[in-house]
């Protein structure tokens, strides 16, 4: 243990609050909260823990914490430092899912779409579904019943669901303001409980087309009863009360936790959702945090009520969530609680053991590279690769492992600058320089480890620009390949030496995984830059010319050669200014 760790723990208050716990570049990791935290934060330090906990522990270097006057503070400041810092242990927290809504717009002519995002615009939102394709068949069948506008045409210039009688905004006639909100409301009651109303009139016009011979408009009415059926009525009755509620139960087992959340609308069960991750707190704590940013976070529409299991605190629930959080001891709601719990039970044990399977095996690929370098754990990598094409558009691509893992908003793309010709060596100096001199203008985290694509030749450059320039002693490691561009070795060590590796081996499948990412990264970028100069011309030389000139002047007179026949006269009736086509026609005339 850290001498400046065992010293605050020394001095730790017996109140509530939060605790950020950092590594060894400062970087917050975690972020937790408790009610006493002098007991919260010396469990991690004393006594036993999980080896997932341990992992965490490991990083520890350092820790601050923020003492609150109350632990509804402590809940709330735990979900603003986490949004705040996005530590890489509390992934409960990250899930940024959001469910499709139904919305009628506030138009003069309203259509019915489907959205992610709810805002104060005045539409009249449905739902949450619980997947796009939920939403998809209610809207499909809406559409069938009820003719919102599908187009942007003028009235009089009918479309083709003008003519299926699903749009009514190109008609001759189109409906009033007061028509449209006499559908709104009939599409409120329908998603309400009123499509057996619905359903029994279908049924009835069903029968007249039938008695009047017209069985082509009678199989419309039927193939419209049949979609009712297979859409609204085998969602399972819960309640008869019509309460918008979710129904909360978790369970966890060796050191992970999965919540199961039903969503009740309108008196049924329309879906669930399963969130299934590791925690580090106590099992309450870690399940009143992630109802708090289901909400709060993740923006999830709050219902009339929300029923949680036994011994959860309502209280802070209802005080973060201003909302009605109800422990039921009797009837159907206590059995919905005790069935999400079932359910969350049954999930984790199908999911945990191959889960737990991929976070250790990549974990374990992570610490056995370090212990065949002979270095700690290199939680972070980085890895450069260079891409040219007989040194036309010559670029180089970083991307960034965490823990195993791709941490994609952290890559980057690097024109090369300062090198003429196909220079390996110079490119991957120039790279490094770029890339570490800002890591340390910017006091930013600094890897554990660098990859270069690339042997002897790659790594002496990068390692010239590190210790000698930069005075860094980062681990660096070069990726050899062999004549059909698969990972061949990993070289290390000043003179560079093969490590022995096992090509069956995990760490050997990690090492080749970020190789042929950071590779593809490099070549889709080349790709992109030389798609973009394959339409490079003179006019993108002359000045006052932009992208939209240059395709007005392209698309009126198709070629170079036309334009340098033009008259001065002829380009300005295009919108261009007089000085810009005189110097338009002087620069054409001198390249020539």
């Amino acid at each position: 243990m850290e001498e400046n760790i065992r010293e605050k723990l020394a001095v730790l208050p017996t109140q509530p609050g939060c605790y950020l716990m950092k590594d060894k570049h400062g970087t917050v990791i975690y972020v937790g909260k408790s009610k006493l935290l002098r007991n919260r934060v010396r469990s991690y330090f004393i006594g036993a823990n999980d080896q997932k906990t341990q992992r965490l522990v490991r990083e520890i270097k350092d820790f601050e914490y923020i003492v609150t006057s109350s632990e509804i503070e402590a809940l709330i400041l735990e979900m603003n430092l986490i949004k705040k810092y996005d530590p890489k242990y509390n992934v409960l927290l990250k899930d940024d899912k959001s469910y499709p809504f139904l919305k009628i717009t506030n138009e003069r002519h309203p259509r019915l779409i489907i959205t992610r995002k709810v805002k104060k615009d005045k539409g009249k939102y449905f739902g949450p579904y619980p997947n796009v394709l939920a939403a998809r068949e209610t809207k499909k069948l809406l559409d069938r019943l009820y003719p919102l506008r599908k187009c942007n045409n003028p009235k009089g210039r009918h479309c083709l669901y003008y003519h299926m009688h699903q749009c009514l905004a190109c008609a001759d006639d189109p409906p009033s303001k007061e028509d449209y909100q006499k559908i709104t409301q009939e599409i409120v009651s329908f998603l309400n409980g009123g499509h057996k109303a619905i359903k029994n009139d279908l049924q009835e016009k069903m029968l007249a087309a039938s008695e009047d011979l017209n069985f082509e408009r009678a199989k419309e009415f039927r193939d419209m009863i049949q979609h009712i059926e297979s859409v609204m009525e085998q969602q399972k009755m819960t309640m008869n009360d019509q309460v918008n509620r979710d129904v909360f139960h978790y369970s966890y087992d060796k050191g992970w936790m999965c919540v199961q959340v039903f969503f009740i609308r309108q008196g049924k069960l329309i879906e669930r959702d399963i969130s299934i991750f590791p925690f580090f707190d106590e099992a309450q704590e870690t399940f009143i945090s992630f109802i708090g940013s289901f909400y709060l976070h993740h923006h999830h529409p709050k219902p009339k009520q929300i029923l949680v299991p036994l011994a959860t605190d309502t209280e802070l629930l209802k005080e973060l969530l201003e909302v009605d959080v109800h422990i039921p001891m009797r009837g159907r709601k206590k059995e919905l609680v005790e069935l999400a719990g079932k359910n969350a039970e049954i999930a984790l044990q199908e999911k945990f053991s191959l889960i737990e399977r991929n976070e250790e095996r990549t974990i374990r690929a992570v610490e056995s590279l370090g212990e065949k370098l002979h270095i700690e754990t290199p939680h972070r990598i980085e890895a450069f690769d260079n891409s040219n094409i007989q040194g036309t558009d010559p670029v180089s691509a970083m991307v960034v492992f965490v823990d195993g893992k791709p941490a994609k908003k952290e890559y980057r793309k690097y024109k090369i600058k300062s090198v003429e010709g196909p220079d390996d060596y110079e490119t991957m100096r120039e790279v490094i320089r770029r890339r570490y001199t800002r890591i340390l203008k910017e006091d930013a985290p600094l890897p554990d480890l660098i990859l270069v694509d690339g042997s002897k030749g790659q790594m002496s450059a990068a390692i010239d620009v590190l210790e000698n320039e930069l005075g860094l002693d980062i681990p660096l490691c070069g990726l050899a390949k062999d004549d059909k561009h698969r990972t061949s070795e990993l070289l290390y060590g000043n003179p560079p030496e093969i490590v022995a590796l096992d090509r069956r081996s995990q760490e050997f499948y990690f090492i080749q995984r970020i190789q042929d990412e950071v590779h593809r990264f490099a070549i889709t970028f080349h790709r992109q830059l030389r798609g973009k100069s394959a339409f490079h011309s003179k006019l993108d030389e002359i000045e006052g010319v932009g992208a939209q000139r240059k395709k007005t002047l392209l698309t009126h007179f198709k070629s170079i050669k036309e334009i340098e026949q033009a008259t001065i006269e002829e380009i300005t009736k295009l919108g261009i200014p007089k000085p810009i086509a005189e110097r338009i026609l002087q620069q054409l005339s001198t390249t020539n």
